[in-house]
């Protein structure tokens, strides 16, 4: 090409990897925007889902869907533990679980009790008592919320006393505390207007929606453009000047 002047290797190298890695960043990020708008329609079509036997999906939860069952057996008492970091958290608080024995089952439900907005202080809200006897719950059977950093190590094993307090929920650290294995999987209860916890069958995305990861892909795609464009750039041929007459 007589308009372009031959780049370094070093130059052709930096460039094309450079392009290579915000591609590969624009596709990562398109990728998470369908992952979430995947979730979001699970989400909506599991609320108005028929009930399943809890029984059906148990062990093997449904990989493209989020079942909504039904559950019979008891709660362990004055067992509960205390997420507080919870994403929906605005104001303060901690989502509530509790260990739950199905009747038949041969390991514990960990059942998402819902969200006890805060108080105020730095102290954990006083929790209401778990209904005692033979109970029938609802709701959805949804995977453990994702686990965080996990700094200082299991914070379970070092508090001896009920209610536990965690920033981040694990279940195989959670059925080691018990002494119990867990299923899977934990149960978001229904919605219930006589409880003073706050359940919603939501994903707060409004921080990071799908639109703005698909926002982050174009840019990061533009950037790979740019590095092309900057190597041409740098290695075009200036047109030659014409010598002076005398």
């Amino acid at each position: 090409m007589k308009w372009m002047r031959r780049p370094s290797w070093f130059a052709l190298l930096l460039t094309v990897a450079g392009a290579l890695l915000f591609i590969r960043l624009g596709v990562w990020q398109l990728h998470r925007a369908d992952e979430k708008e995947q979730l979001l329609r699970r989400y909506a079509a599991a609320d108005s889902a028929p009930l399943q036997a809890f029984a059906a999906v148990a062990m093997a939860p449904p990989a493209n869907a989020i079942a909504r069952v039904s559950v019979q057996g008891h709660y362990l008492a004055d067992r509960q533990y205390l997420l507080d970091n919870p994403k929906h958290d605005q104001r303060g608080g901690v989502e509530v679980y509790a260990p739950f024995l199905p009747h038949g089952g041969d390991r514990l439900l960990l059942v998402d009790l819902g969200f006890l907005p805060g108080n105020g202080t730095d102290q954990a809200p006083q929790l209401p008592p778990l209904p005692a006897g033979e109970q029938v719950l609802q709701g959805l059977y949804l995977p453990a919320p994702g686990v965080g950093f996990e700094m200082g190590g299991n914070a379970l094993v070092r508090q001896l006393h009920w209610p536990k307090t965690t920033v981040y929920l694990e279940l195989s650290q959670v059925a080691a505390d018990l002494g119990q294995p867990l299923y899977p999987q934990v149960l978001a209860l229904d919605a219930d207007p006589a409880a003073i916890y706050v359940r919603e069958h939501l994903l707060d995305f409004s921080s990071m929606p799908p639109a703005r990861h698909r926002a982050y892909a174009f840019q990061w795609f533009t950037f790979a453009v740019a590095a092309v464009v900057i190597l041409l750039v740098l290695h075009r041929r200036r047109p030659s000047k014409p010598s002076d007459k005398t």
